[in-house]
């Protein structure tokens, strides 16, 4: 009796098709049980084969302060999560806002836009019936002196059911979060589908307090949104240091990432999953938006993570990818139309040529070549020859 859960539904127009072998358990119920037969519907089944689900990481590219469109960003991500089975989708770090809003965060009308659009994801939620939607946002505190949290809030059916405040804020190189925000001081561990997720926010998992307080407070499964810039070899010391996670835990953990330019930082996505033995189970092509699904299978002794898992790419092709997303984002969110860059014929501007045109299209690269009396013939003839082979527009401007 310790492993059956006992539920109770009001029958449906006598539509309702008894599983395999529930009359015989319902008949254990005796007397009493049977006095309810015909107004409800017991089913036994067993706790374990319940919960076997889907997460869904989102890795989206917000705009920083574009809080409406960032929330309708969020609001399609979880109609695409629900129509897929998910019942848990995650959301990147500061997903409301976009990460890093830097000195916004201290204006109270940023914070309740914030607000705003947080809640109406909050209200789409009703949409999708048993849908955990993990949404990242700055979470304000009324006497921090202008600070906030860095949180991330877990919404389901219209309802906030739980904020996590992220307790490791980093402030080194291109990180100043203790400007901003307010450490927080506990675990956050939910339930989706009878397994118990606990909530990370992207530097938590790179120190060893936050996972184990959230395994101490009953957490099966590690669950961590990030905004962490590319640089080389980056995507797999990620890899590496939540292993070390897993490992020190014995739990199984999904990494949902975000991609995308901002100002100098470039966010590379390749979100991913790593089970309890560290072996990667599931991860998302990387430069790109997308939603990576992660099966939970959960078996007597141990839950197991199943998806698709893409290649990470040489270091190579990754630094190609983020330049060209970065020039892409940065004309695209700063509302620029196109680029316009000087050809010298020598491999730097054929580099950057190659770049633009790549990010936003030929139609939106104008280059010019600006010879003097002492430029050699070769410059020019090698300008003119990187225009008309990447068919961009091209003037000689003689100075």
């Amino acid at each position: 009796a310790r492993n059956w859960v006992l539920f109770c539904a009001v029958l449906a127009a006598g539509r309702w098709q008894w599983p395999a072998g529930a009359i015989d358990s319902f008949a254990a119920l005796g007397a009493a049980g049977r006095a309810w037969q015909s107004r409800c519907i017991f089913i036994v089944h067993p706790l374990h084969s319940m919960s076997n689900f889907s997460i869904a990481s989102a890795q989206l590219n917000f705009v920083v302060g574009d809080m409406q469109g960032n929330a309708r960003k969020i609001i399609d991500a979880a109609a695409q999560a629900s129509a897929q089975g998910a019942a848990l989708l995650l959301t990147p770090e500061l997903a409301i806002c976009g990460y890093a809003a830097e000195d916004l965060f201290q204006r109270p009308s940023f914070q309740a836009a914030c607000d705003t659009s947080l809640q109406a994801v909050v209200e789409a939620s009703c949409q999708w019936p048993g849908l955990h939607i993990v949404v990242g946002h700055p979470q304000a505190e009324a006497d921090a002196h202008s600070r906030c949290y860095n949180a991330a809030s877990v919404v389901c059916e219209g309802q906030v059911l739980a904020t996590y405040r992220k307790q490791q804020l980093p402030n080194y190189r291109e990180f100043d979060e203790k400007r901003y925000f307010i450490e927080g001081d506990a675990p956050c561990v939910f339930d989706v589908a009878g397994t118990r997720v606990g909530l990370l926010i992207c530097e938590d998992a790179w120190h060893a307090g936050p996972a184990q307080a959230a395994k101490a407070a009953g957490a099966e499964v590690l669950a961590v949104i990030n905004a962490s810039p590319y640089q080389t070899g980056k995507p797999e010391l990620r890899e590496q240091m939540m292993a070390e996670r897993v490992r020190e835990t014995g739990l199984p953990l999904v990494y949902a990432h975000l991609v995308g330019g901002q100002d100098e930082l470039v966010f590379d996505g390749h979100s991913f999953a790593l089970n309890a033995d560290t072996s990667v189970a599931a991860r998302a092509l990387g430069f790109e938006e997308s939603l990576l699904l992660a099966q939970v299978q959960r078996a007597p002794a141990a839950i197991k993570l199943i998806g698709d898992v893409a290649p990470l790419g040489d270091t190579n092709i990754q630094l190609w990818h983020a330049l060209v997303l970065a020039v892409r984002d940065y004309l695209g969110k700063t509302g620029f139309p196109g680029a316009v860059l000087g050809l010298s014929g020598g491999i730097d501007s054929a580099l950057v040529l190659a770049i633009a045109v790549d990010a936003v299209g030929a139609a939106n690269v104008r280059t010019v070549m600006m010879p003097s009396p002492y430029t050699a013939d070769i410059s020019w003839i090698d300008a003119r020859d990187m225009a008309k082979r990447m068919g961009v527009q091209y003037e000689e401007i003689s100075i």
